[in-house]
């Protein structure tokens, strides 16, 4: 993890420096005075590679004469016009990626980017914020391979406006910390992050002034729970559900809920998955992972706002008591439901923690997610979330929201011919439709639990766990939806 800190333009001694400069053929501010001070060596380097200060492009100087410091790299920043605050993350990123390995320490100087469309405080703060989530990786259990020591662990962002820059970093780096709490969730194996283990790490929130409820399986089978509880009682460990409440708002405020699928290993239980990628399944918790960073983040950064986070923590066994093919089970709500395949399990998980959310809290919307169904993946890929909603203005907000932050959405169809397909001969419903548009009549199954409440489901299964790589994502989970609902409560339903 890098360590994140603002400084002034003054240059420092005995470590790499680098410094982004905008495109065009000429070196100016600060690269013009280390040219200067160098006796032309930058000037010189940059000619003979043809750097003109192309997107991502770099030149290099190592021990440059007339400094102390061990190099000089000279990044492209392209033309200032073009970076917007998600493309300044990419860009902070590609800083942090091309200083990881020179040295523990490091500097990235801010301002020679002529035409920002930004200001220069907004800037050093969102390429912090890029270089922070770059900077993660999961390696705590490797142990015959010691982290290097000269790998960088903090990185310095200069500027002329240090203190403006460090004021917007604050809630940023907030942010930056509830994705980085998010990865390292879905990062764990499941025999450390068990439902208890999962629970017990959300009752540190606390600390953020989080109000942390558990609910243990007496306590669900008394509210009459048996979609949840069924997919876990093949599991020699307990199913929980955890209710977080972060009251940032005023006393009489309605909340807002986010709600998350948290199977802490998915085998399909009788319906048993193949052999072939089931470790994967340890990433299952992906929706929970989410809601629990995005309440990291919102109280971190103490959001004006009164939200809930309910994430239902189970594993699906295929044990002797494992629930079976052609069960039935009653819901909190009261609706039956035919379980014909055990491997669609989350959407039974989530029928009980939507169901009891709607009921208890009366939030002005919800929002679950879930990494529910591979069809999602066939239709959107890996680069987009499938969104589902009753409601056309909170779709709207978070697709707006998916765009300023690149955890983009796309919205799905749903209709009463996709709803029937869930209608079960023995049931009120069942937990599957038929092979084809495997991802909607999933979303259908949800949406008789949300009753009249505004709600939007994301299915992230194709973003939140072996994502893409990208400039500020290296990593296996990628916290995928944390920035993404930061932003859509920050925008509409603060203050």
């Amino acid at each position: 993890m890098i360590k994140i800190s603002f400084a002034d333009m003054a240059t420092p001694k005995g470590e790499a420096l680098l410094v982004l400069t905008g495109e065009g053929k000429t070196l100016s501010g600060v690269a013009a005075d280390l040219d200067a001070k160098t006796e032309g060596a930058l000037k010189r380097a940059a000619k003979a590679v043809g750097f003109s200060g192309k997107l991502g492009t770099t030149v290099d100087v190592l021990a440059p004469k007339g400094t102390t410091l061990t190099r000089i790299i000279l990044m492209g920043a392209g033309k200032g016009a073009n970076l917007d605050t998600d493309k300044l993350e990419k860009l902070g990123g590609k800083v942090a990626a091309r200083l990881a390995k020179n040295g523990p320490k490091a500097s990235v100087v801010v301002g020679d980017i002529k035409g920002l469309s930004v200001s220069v405080e907004e800037a050093a703060a969102h390429i912090g914020l890029g270089a922070k989530l770059r900077g993660y990786s999961f390696t705590k259990y490797k142990t015959k391979t010691k982290p290097d020591e000269k790998e960088l662990t903090s990185l310095v962002v200069r500027s002329s406006v240090t203190t403006k820059a460090r004021r917007l970093f604050g809630p940023l780096g907030k942010v930056g910390d509830g994705v980085l709490f998010a990865r390292e969730l879905v990062n764990e194996p499941a025999n450390i992050l068990f439902p208890a283990e999962f629970a017990d790490r959300l009752k540190k929130l606390t600390d953020l002034g989080v109000k942390v409820e558990v609910l243990t399986e007496k306590q669900m089978a008394r509210l009459g729970m048996g979609a949840l509880l069924g997919v876990g009682q093949g599991s020699v460990r307990d199913s929980l559900m955890v209710v977080m409440h972060w009251n940032g708002g005023k006393k009489a405020d309605q909340p807002i809920a986010f709600v998350g699928k948290g199977v802490c290993f998915d085998t399909g239980g009788i319906s048993l998955k193949p052999g072939g990628g089931m470790e994967d399944m340890k990433g299952d918790m992906g929706g929970a992972a989410c809601v629990s960073g995005l309440m990291h983040a919102l109280a971190a950064r103490k959001a004006k706002a009164n939200v809930v986070g309910v994430v239902g923590l189970v594993e699906n066994m295929p044990d002797a008591n494992a629930q079976r093919p052609g069960d039935i089970v009653t819901s909190m709500s009261g609706q039956t439901i035919e379980v014909i395949n055990t491997d669609a399990e989350g959407r039974l998980v989530l029928a009980d923690a939507l169901w009891y959310t709607q009921d208890r809290f009366k939030p002005k919307f919800m929002i679950d997610l879930a990494t529910l169904t591979g069809a999602i993946m066939v239709a959107l890929g890996q680069e987009y979330a499938g969104l589902f909603s009753n409601d056309d203005k909170l779709s709207e907000r978070l697709t707006e929201a998916g765009l300023e932050t690149d955890e983009k959405v796309w919205r799905m169809p749903m209709t009463d011919k996709f709803d029937k397909m869930v209608d079960s001969r023995f049931a009120d419903m069942k937990n599957v439709g038929s092979r084809y548009g495997g991802s909607i009549t999933a979303a259908q199954f949800l949406q008789r639990y949300v009753n009249d409440t505004p709600w939007a489901h994301l299915d992230i299964a194709g973003t939140a766990m072996n994502s893409p790589k990208s400039d500020i994502n290296v990593s296996w989970g990628s916290g995928y939806g944390v920035r993404l609902l930061n932003r859509l409560v920050e925008a509409h339903y603060e203050g």
